[in-house]
């Protein structure tokens, strides 16, 4: 993709195109740029101008309460009919539809564009969403990177197969985290106790109780990723790298040594971030259904209450204190006791004691923390490995800075990119070092500034220098 999404973006559709789906109108266009899509979707040909003038008068009469903005040119409108003209030419001067006038046979054929129906696709996925499901595509990548035999015989193929199950194993994950949420807001909006016992047991427990999340847990994912991130640091070794290296210049003959071990290394760096997203993501999804399971029955106790017989007796209770404590706290109503209408309790009695029933813990206070020890530092090791690379592979403006500095010549001395890439350019972490001077080059914090030839001499055609498989436009670079 060159330039920034926003460019490409807008240079497909009109800003008015997703700016009917912010107004306030938005609920009115979106239900009629559904029926149009689907009707359209059935026709090959097209629709007829008046069949989808028809349609969006159906629309048009489901929201008559909708108040258009002052200058919206369904203001104005009086009429059915003139409302739904001013929504079709809303949505065609919006670029969501498209009309075909000069044909031979009169007739005004409509179509729906393109972007619009990718775009509606998506807007019916967030509306209507899927169920959530778990597939063994995380305890399948776990089973291959600790299968010895599989690494040995395909290394790279399997590489690139864990990945793209890694990466459909954390979207399921992140639906499912979505789909709990979603229970949960059902739930609190549960105005009954039949509502709430139908999202609790016919919803969340057929979909994903005793589906995915059962699924989830009987995968013992914590164990078996341990074991899978050991494996893939065993890929590391010479030999593995040095087969995968193989099989990508295999693939792709036009790349060098150098960028096809950079490749391996990449994509073994992606697969290591990708499996260490599926604990803590897992983690969340067990606290959310925990959250779930405790607002559940936190609301129907709530219902029970205020929905039963025992809510005139309750309301009946509360509104007496109101009447004699006016503008008191509840907190002050203890020494008022003998004020406070009686509560109608019913008698309880445990007749077995109350040996057998729970009782809460005791609380302990908090003791000194005692320093773990210190003897596995395998994680710190590659924590550190990690943070060496990353500092390593940065293109700052200080690593450009040092590749400067470390340059012959004193200040407004120059040299040519043909000469860095001759004497100073050797391998890849150089080539690094040159690229990050040319990206900070108008940095205010750069030592140094670079001079195109070309833009001084305003010619048509540059001279490029090729070195380690790089094609670098000839330049100067001089010290400040």
């Amino acid at each position: 993709m060159n330039g920034p999404l926003s460019s490409n973006l807008f240079r497909e559709v009109r800003p008015e195109f997703f700016r009917l789906l912010a107004g306030g109108l938005a609920r009115l266009y979106v239900d009629a740029l559904d029926v149009v899509e689907a009707e359209a979707a059935r026709r090959s040909d097209g629709l007829e101008r008046e069949e989808a003038l028809a349609l969006i008068e159906q629309v048009v009469e489901r929201h008559p309460d909708l108040v258009p903005e002052p200058g919206d040119a369904l203001a104005t409108a009086k009429t059915v009919r003139e409302k739904s003209l001013a929504v079709f030419y809303t949505l065609k001067h919006a670029g969501w539809l498209e009309e075909q006038e000069n044909r031979s046979d009169y007739r005004q054929i409509i179509f729906f564009d393109a972007s619009g129906t990718l775009l509606l696709h998506a807007l019916r996925k967030m509306a209507l969403p899927e169920g959530a499901v778990f597939s063994d595509k995380l305890v399948h990548v776990c089973t291959t990177l600790a299968n010895p035999d599989a690494m040995a015989n395909q290394p790279w193929a399997q590489v690139e197969s864990c990945l793209a199950a890694l990466e459909v194993g954390l979207n399921e994950l992140r639906t499912m985290q979505k789909s709990i949420e979603r229970h949960t807001r059902r739930q609190l909006a549960a105005s009954t106790l039949k509502e709430n016992l139908s999202v609790l047991f016919d919803q969340f427990a057929e979909r994903i109780g005793r589906n995915c999340y059962a699924q989830l847990v009987h995968a013992r994912l914590p164990a078996k990723l341990s074991e899978a991130r050991r494996a893939l640091d065993e890929l590391a070794l010479a030999d593995r790298l040095t087969a995968m290296q193989t099989e990508v210049m295999r693939r792709e003959p036009s790349l060098s040594p150098e960028n096809a071990m950079a490749r391996v290394r990449l994509r073994l760096s992606d697969l290591g971030q990708l499996l260490d997203q599926v604990e803590p993501l897992a983690d969340a999804i067990d606290r959310r259904t925990a959250e779930f399971t405790r607002r559940s029955h936190a609301r129907s106790r709530y219902l029970q209450e205020t929905t039963s017989e025992n809510r005139a007796t309750v309301q009946a209770f509360f509104e007496g204190l109101n009447r004699r404590f006016a503008g008191r706290h509840v907190a002050e109503l203890e020494e008022l006791a003998e004020d406070v209408p009686a509560l109608k309790l019913h008698e309880v009695r445990v007749f077995g004691g109350i040996e057998s029933l729970y009782t809460p813990r005791l609380r302990r206070t908090a003791g000194e923390i005692e320093p773990l020890d210190d003897t596995d530092t395998r994680q710190q090791d590659r924590a550190l490995a990690q943070l060496e690379n990353t500092l390593r592979d940065s293109l700052t403006v200080g690593r450009s800075n040092q590749f400067v500095a470390a340059l012959p010549g004193d200040t407004g001395e120059g040299v040519s990119s043909d000469r860095l890439l001759g004497e100073f350019v050797h391998n890849d972490e150089d080539m690094a070092s040159l690229i990050a001077c040319l990206l900070h080059a108008r940095s205010a914090d750069a030592r140094y500034r670079v001079e195109v030839p070309r833009d001084r001499t305003d010619a048509d055609r540059a001279t490029f220098d090729t070195k380690l498989g790089y094609r670098v436009e000839r330049f100067h670079l001089v010290k400040k």
